[in-house]
């Protein structure tokens, strides 16, 4: 009797088997996810890698089980899969833009006017006071202010050769390694540059700054949506996005418009929370009185009513002008008025990223499809 010929596999049956097995943590399958590559087929043998991004991925084991059970099972018994499962990382198909950061946080707001650049900094320096190793990206391409706050405006970063390549050491002051477009222009000449340049000069800064080892890199967006926004999600995988605002109800409307596009499906970056700039006016002579100058409670509302995290208030006091023009940030006098709030969000911001990161699979690059 003539043996029954085997099923021909092709590479769409192990995909859609693939498609069954679920990354722990996440709704997202590992096809989704883009984790199965280099799948070969020779007769009932079947071979493929499974790309992670980090080599500690918890999950390892788990996933290769899984992937051995979802194939034997939607595919057929007699197909040989145990052990020609290979585990690869990201490092080994690409090479990464940033090896070594931990976390990514891009940092936005709906509008200008509200004090992005200027919580940018303080929550930096209020993270690197917890002990963190932090950068300091200033992405805020038409309106480059991170230099003068960290009283750098004079100072230029040094080039460095690594591995071949040419490399910029960020500048360091106050714990935090900062880079900023506005090392590289004219800081008395208007920045006119066109969608490409400015993304161009966000991409430089990112893959050509000499880092090193970060827990935190934050990113100091420009206000509102735009270019360099699709450019930091394309270019590196963005861990979270903070949000600043401040109570009044027209800066609050633009806070909707960029949660929506943190949020998007085709972006998919978590909104870790709204941070409230402004939220109150106190002399720093009598630390106890309060005026809700833009009115009360405006961004702790409106996080409530989109089911954001809360992150915390600033107030407005003189020392956190003063301390922005003079480039001494307010964060770094830990006793202040404002070094304690600003302690407090930098605690919530970690918090956040901690259950972020347990809840939730590593965060990818976005690709945007071009039909």
């Amino acid at each position: 009797m003539a043996d029954i010929p085997r099923k021909l596999i092709v590479p769409k049956n192990i995909t859609d088997a693939l498609r069954t097995v679920k990354y722990p943590g996440s709704n997202e399958d590992i096809v989704a996810l883009e984790m199965p590559q280099e799948i070969r087929i020779a007769g009932q043998r079947v071979s493929f890698s499974l790309v992670f991004q980090k080599s500690d991925d918890p999950n390892i084991e788990t996933l290769i089980l899984e992937c051995e059970k979802a194939i034997k099972t939607y595919v057929g018994e007699e197909v040989e899969i145990e052990d020609n499962i290979a585990v690869k990382y990201i490092h080994d198909m690409e090479r990464p833009v940033l090896p070594n950061v931990k976390n990514i946080i891009a940092i936005a707001s709906g509008k200008g006017g509200v004090g992005k650049s200027t919580v940018s900094v303080n929550l930096a320096v209020a993270l690197a006071n917890s002990g963190a190793k932090v950068g300091l990206l200033d992405a805020d391409i038409f309106g480059p202010s991170i230099p003068k706050m960290f009283g750098a405006e004079g100072d230029r970063p040094a080039g460095i050769k690594i591995d071949g390549r040419e490399m910029i050491n960020p500048l360091e002051k106050y714990g935090v390694k900062f880079l900023s477009v506005g090392f590289f222009v004219d800081p008395d000449s208007a920045i006119i540059w066109r969608g490409p340049m400015a993304s161009n000069a966000l991409k430089q800064l990112i893959s050509e700054g000499n880092w090193g080892d970060l827990d935190y890199l934050l990113i100091d967006l420009p206000p509102g949506t735009s270019d360099i926004h699709l450019t930091l999600v394309q270019s590196v995988p963005v861990t979270g996005a903070v949000i600043v605002t401040t109570p009044q109800d027209v800066a609050l409307a633009d806070v909707v418009r960029g949660a929506s596009m943190f949020q998007s499906k085709s972006i998919d970056v978590p909104v870790l929370g709204l941070v409230e700039n402004m939220a109150w006016f106190t002399p720093e002579e009598l630390p106890e009185n309060k005026y809700y100058i833009f009115g009360k409670d405006g961004g702790k509302k409106l996080a409530d009513k989109l089911g954001l995290s809360f992150l915390g208030q600033i107030p407005i006091v003189q020392g956190i002008r003063e301390g922005g023009d003079s480039g001494s940030p307010v964060a770094a006098d830990a006793g202040s008025i404002t070094g304690k709030a600003f302690a407090e969000i930098a605690g919530s911001v970690k918090h956040r990223i901690h259950l972020r990161n347990l809840q939730m699979a590593p965060t990818k690059k976005v690709k945007i499809s071009r039909k």
